[in-house]
Formats: C-alpha cells, sequence, structure tokens
C-alpha cells in the first residue's frame, strides 16, 4: 500500500515538473488517500498484535 503511495506522489511531481497541472492533482489526491488508508490499516495491525498478546 505504501508503495503505490509512492509510485502515485512520484507519478505526481513527474507530472508537475512537465505542466500536466490536472494529472499531477490527481495523482496527488490518490497518494495522499492512500497513505493514510496505509496509516490507518497499520496502526488496526499493532492495536489487534497488542491485543493478541
Amino acid at each position: 500500500m505504501l508503495g503505490w503511495a509512492l509510485t502515485f506522489f512520484i507519478v505526481a511531481l513527474i507530472a508537475a515538473v512537465l505542466g500536466f497541472g490536472g494529472i499531477a492533482g490527481a495523482s496527488a489526491g490518490i497518494a495522499q488517500i492512500l497513505f493514510f488508508v496505509f496509516l490507518v490499516l497499520f496502526v488496526v495491525s499493532l492495536v489487534a498484535r497488542a491485543v493478541r498478546g
């Protein structure tokens, strides 16, 4: 999940440098969503592991 977020972030950076604002904005939005999903799943897995022992 984090790999996909980094991939979309890099695509957004390249698109921004080349002047494709719409693609850069969309890719940055997708990267942000994926990053927050990754964080939520990571915290859930940490809590589940702590509860199990």
